[in-house]
C-alpha cells in the first residue's frame, strides 16, 4: 500500500520536504518532487489543490497573495472561503457537473479577497484521478483577471458613449480622419467611408476667418482643449452651426497622437434664441420695434452722434381719430388697421431706419444719419402713403412731428420736441407734418423751404 503525504502547511522551502523517507522512492524522485514542488510554490498563477470535496490541501504564495488570506486560514476549508456571493449558481452547476464527470471545467468567477474587495479570476480545474479512474484530488490553477475586466467595461463604456447622440470625430496627429460614429453621420450627411482620410477642412463654411482658426490652434496647442460656436457645411451644401469640442489626445511621450472632436447641432437652439430676441424686440401684433428696443437704439444714436459728430432724425407719428375706428368697425379691424399702416410705412424705410410702435395708434421712427431735410420729405411721402392707401376696414390718416439731434442733446430732449411737434399737428387739424427745432419753435411745413432729398 502506498504510503500518503500530506502538503507542507507552514511556509514552504526545499526542507519543508525532509519528512519524506528516501527509503520510499529513488533519491531522483525526491529530488524531482522537491523541483516540483518550488516551481509550483513560485508560480505566477495561484494554484491550489483540494481533496474530491473541494477541502483545500495546498495553495501556493500567488493563492495567499491574491486571496489575502493565510495558509492557517484557507488550509481544510473549501473554496467558499473567497466565494462574492455574485457568481451565478448555474456556474456553480456547471462546474460541478463538468468535474463529476471527469472533465476539465474553465470558466470567469468574481470572488472576494479577506479585506472585502472584489476580483475577477479566470480557473481551469483539473480533476486528478487514481489507476482506476476515480477522481482523488482537483488540481486549480487561477489567474486574476480583474484589470482586463476593468479595461473591458472601460472599453464598452467608451464604445457605447462613442454611439451616443453627440456627434464624434477621430483625427491622428496629422488632422486625417480616423473614425466617425453614426451621429456625425446623422449630422453631416457624410459616410464614414466618405471622410476617412480627408481633413475636417472638407466641412468649412467659410464663415470663419482666418484669425478664428489660429485661435482655435492656439488654444489647443497651449491648453490641449478648445469649444465653441463653429458654423459648417453638411455634404447637402447646407451652413448649420454647432457647439463643438476639441480636445488633444497625448502619448506618454507627451506628443498629440490624436484629436477627438465631439459635436452637436444647435441649428435649433439659435433659431429659439433668435426668435426669443425678436419677441423681446419686437411688438407682436405689427412687427414693428417695440418701445424698449427704440429706447435703447436712440439712447444709442445719441451717443454715437456725440462721439462721431453725426445727424440723425426723430419722427413721432399716430393714427388720426383712431378711437373711432375701434368704436365704429371694432378692434379686430382696428388692429388690422395697424398691421397694414405698419407695412405701407416699412416699405418706404431703409434697413438702418428703426420704426418702433410707441404704444396704442403712435409710432416712432428713428432715422439714422439723415437730416432735417431729408426726414421732412420722408414725413411727407409717409403722410400722402397712408392717406391714399386701402386700409382694411377704414381710410385713416396721420399727424405727424419731427425734430433733429443737436449737439448736447439727451434722448429726452428729441421726445420731447417730436411730441410737441405731433401736438401741434393735431391742433392744426391733423393730417400733418410739424417740426420742433433745437429752440423749441415749432415751424409748419408750409413755412420750411424745401431742402434737398438727403436720403
Amino acid at each position: 500500500m502506498t504510503q500518503q503525504h500530506e502538503f507542507p502547511a507552514g511556509d514552504p522551502s526545499p526542507d519543508a520536504w525532509d519528512h519524506i523517507d528516501a527509503s520510499d522512492s529513488p533519491g531522483t524522485l525526491v529530488q524531482s518532487l522537491k523541483h516540483f514542488y518550488t516551481a509550483v510554490e513560485h508560480s505566477p498563477m495561484a494554484t491550489a489543490i483540494t481533496d474530491p470535496s473541494g477541502r483545500l490541501l495546498y495553495v501556493n504564495r500567488r493563492f495567499i497573495a491574491i486571496t489575502g488570506y493565510s495558509r492557517d486560514e484557507l488550509i481544510g476549508r473549501t473554496s467558499s472561503v473567497i466565494k462574492s456571493g455574485k457568481t451565478s449558481p448555474e456556474t456553480y452547476r456547471e462546474l460541478w457537473r463538468t468535474l463529476q464527470g471527469g472533465e476539465i471545467w474553465r470558466g470567469e468567477m468574481l470572488n472576494r479577497r479577506k479585506c472585502g474587495e472584489e476580483y475577477w479570476e479566470y480557473e481551469v480545474i483539473t480533476p486528478i484521478k487514481d489507476e482506476h479512474g476515480k477522481v482523488i484530488s482537483f488540481i486549480t490553477v487561477k489567474e486574476d483577471i480583474s484589470e482586463r475586466k476593468r479595461q473591458e467595461e472601460e472599453l464598452r463604456l467608451l464604445a457605447t458613449a462613442f454611439e451616443t447622440g453627440q456627434a464624434t470625430l477621430i483625427a491622428n496627429a496629422e488632422m486625417r480622419i480616423e473614425r466617425v460614429n453614426q451621429a456625425f453621420t446623422a449630422i453631416t450627411g457624410y459616410t464614414a467611408e466618405e471622410v476617412l482620410g480627408n481633413t475636417p477642412r472638407m466641412f468649412k463654411s467659410g464663415r470663419h476667418d482666418a484669425s478664428f482658426y489660429a485661435g482655435l490652434w492656439q488654444s489647443l496647442k497651449t491648453r490641449g482643449h478648445w469649444q465653441g460656436e463653429i458654423w459648417n457645411r453638411n455634404k447637402r451644401g447646407e451652413i448649420y452651426p454647432v457647439w463643438q469640442s476639441i480636445t488633444a489626445v497625448k502619448g506618454a511621450d507627451g506628443e498629440v497622437r490624436h484629436y477627438v472632436s465631439v459635436f452637436h447641432n444647435i441649428a435649433e437652439r439659435k433659431q429659439m434664441e433668435q426668435t426669443l430676441t425678436r419677441e423681446a424686440s419686437r411688438d407682436h401684433l405689427t412687427g414693428a420695434a417695440n418701445r424698449r428696443t427704440f429706447d435703447r437704439a436712440l439712447i444709442t444714436a445719441v451717443r454715437q452722434a456725440e462721439k462721431e459728430g453725426g445727424e440723425f432724425a426723430l419722427m413721432l407719428f399716430d393714427i388720426d381719430h383712431f378711437k373711432a375706428v375701434n368704436d365704429t368697425h371694432g378692434h379686430d379691424v382696428g388692429d388690422a388697421v395697424l398691421t397694414a399702416l405698419t407695412a405701407c410705412v416699412q416699405r418706404r424705410l431703409r434697413k438702418t431706419d428703426l420704426l418702433a410702435r410707441w404704444g396704442g395708434e403712435e409710432f416712432t421712427l428713428l432715422l439714422a444719419g439723415t437730416p432735417m431735410e431729408g426726414a421732412l420729405q420722408l414725413a411727407e411721402r409717409l403722410r400722402s402713403d397712408v392717406a391714399d392707401a386701402d386700409l382694411p376696414g377704414a381710410s385713416v390718416t396721420i399727424s405727424i412731428g419731427l425734430s433733429a439731434y443737436h449737439p448736447g442733446d439727451v434722448a429726452r430732449d428729441l421726445l420731447i420736441r417730436a411730441d410737441r411737434a405731433l401736438y401741434r399737428a393735431k391742433q392744426g387739424g391733423r393730417n400733418r407734418v410739424e417740426v420742433m427745432t433745437a429752440e423749441r419753435a415749432v415751424v409748419s411745413v408750409a413755412d420750411m423751404a424745401e431742402g434737398e432729398d438727403a436720403r
